[in-house]
């Protein structure tokens, strides 16, 4: 079971939200029904090979899911970082310009 923790507080509750957790609510994946009272459909309810197939497809899928909201979110990371130093360079530009103006006013 994968854990999410280290990354719930860089995502929004609807990312999060998106994100599956499995855990305590179903016994064997693809044994069929599972314990929380929902059934999961009839091939997953069926249980067996093809139960068992599906369970397996539908983790394939979470898992996929889970690495492109990751790499979406280092992504993201990184843009806002390239925001940050330009604005830090705009800054410094700033005080730069600023300094000029003082000097240039107390030669007078």
């Amino acid at each position: 079971m994968l854990s999410f923790r280290y990354v719930r507080g860089r995502l929004s509750p609807n990312t999060f939200s998106q994100l599956r957790s499995m855990s305590g609510q179903l016994g064997d994946l693809g044994s069929g029904a599972g314990k929380g009272g929902g059934g999961g459909g009839s091939i997953r309810e069926a249980g067996g090979a093809f139960g068992k197939a599906e369970a397996a497809k539908e983790e394939e899928y979470f898992y996929r899911k889970q690495r492109e909201q990751l790499a979406k979110l280092k992504n993201d990371l990184h843009d806002e970082i390239r925001f940050h130093e330009e604005q830090i360079k705009r800054h410094q530009e700033a005080i730069q310009r600023q300094k000029e103006r003082v000097k240039d006013l107390d030669k007078h």
